[in-house]
């Protein structure tokens, strides 16, 4: 099965070099072993964002075009809105791109492997998978 793989889990693996190796950079090396990482155009903006040095912001957009940005159209992007409405009435508050990430889980049936807490709290309210491991 595919996995959505969200900025947080991207960025302690190439953004964050003086951070000790995590169990999140062995999960992301075994996804993209095994052909299963699925990476969203959101979640690219958002890894290449705020890099100071253009060189390192070239290396890591070299590395990331390994990875093709999944389809998503209209439908992903008002379910995410609905996502995101849904969430407010509720008193979550989250990010467009983390209900679009959330939009995407559902429709395509991908879980998201993340640090982000944030998730597990929309997984009570939506219907989305987590990645799970241990």
């Amino acid at each position: 099965m595919k996995v959505i793989v969200d900025t947080s889990v991207w960025s302690l693996v190439f953004r964050r070099t003086e951070a000790p190796r995590s169990i999140f950079a062995d999960l992301l090396l075994d996804l993209i072993t095994d052909e299963r990482v699925v990476l969203m155009g959101a979640i690219r903006q958002e890894i290449l964002s705020g890099i100071k040095y253009q060189e390192q912001y070239e290396a890591l957009k070299l590395k990331l075009r390994a990875f093709p940005d999944l389809a998503i159209d209209s439908y992903h992007y008002e379910l995410a809105a609905q996502y995101y409405n849904d969430c407010r009435k509720n008193g979550l508050q989250g990010s467009n791109t983390d209900f679009l990430i959330c939009a995407c889980s559902n429709i395509f049936n991908y879980p998201i492997l993340t640090t982000d807490k944030d998730f597990s709290y929309f997984s009570k309210d939506l219907d989305i998978k987590l990645f799970e491991y241990e």
